[in-house]
């Protein structure tokens, strides 16, 4: 039986970093945990489709909490005059219940994030694009964009078949084993009409 773990948790530490930055007494961790968990899903939510977040880092000082956003389409978040960045922070002080500062980090090649080239599958997949294309155009984008390789794979009722099954494309080196590997996961969900297809997406982008 196949042990398997996040890639990402694997290499904390090495060269990975967590995405919440805070320590919680017994008492107050569920309830930091909670309102960590609200603020990243009213973020995907807001910009779902959109904005192509990649992730959200929340860091905890006594009286103030950081909130800092990576997009790959930060004139989104920021909106008109930067209405949606003052809207937004006012929503996640309601959270939060204190002060808060968000920050706003623009990613340069979004093709390089594993988490955007799922998501950009799974919106093909919903709008009925054929599976092997959708997956070898992200996969020979994100190649071309300077990764070292990638693995995709898709389960589910693929191309609205009958029975479920997986399909799996692979180019380049992607080393899982190897702890010094800079690897990026990412799991997304395309509904579609025959039900939820899953995406999960591996990029190598070099060794630490």
């Amino acid at each position: 039986m196949g042990q398997k773990v996040n890639p990402i948790s694997m290499r904390l530490q090495v060269s990975k970093d967590w995405r919440s930055k805070w320590f919680a007494s017994k008492k107050d961790y569920a309830t930091y945990l909670t309102q960590d968990l609200k603020v990243r899903t009213l973020i995907d939510k807001k910009f779902r489709s959109r904005a192509a977040i990649n992730q959200v880092d929340i860091e905890r000082t006594p009286n103030l909490v950081t909130v800092t956003i990576h997009t790959a389409k930060a004139g989104v978040v920021i909106g008109r005059g930067g209405s949606g960045a003052q809207e937004l922070k006012a929503e996640i002080e309601k959270i939060f219940g204190t002060t808060v500062r968000v920050n706003i980090s623009e990613l340069k090649k979004a093709e390089l994030y594993a988490k955007l080239v799922a998501e950009n599958i799974a919106y093909q997949l919903e709008r009925r694009i054929a599976f092997r294309r959708a997956v070898k155009s992200a996969a020979g984008a994100t190649m071309r964009a300077g990764a070292k390789g990638i693995r995709v794979e898709i389960a589910g009722r693929l191309n609205g078949a009958e029975m479920s099954r997986r399909e799996k494309e692979i180019q380049g080196s992607v080393p899982l084993h190897t702890i010094r590997a800079n690897i990026d996961y990412a799991l997304a969900e395309a509904h579609t009409g025959a039900g939820v297809i899953g995406v999960k997406v591996w990029i190598h982008k070099g060794e630490v």
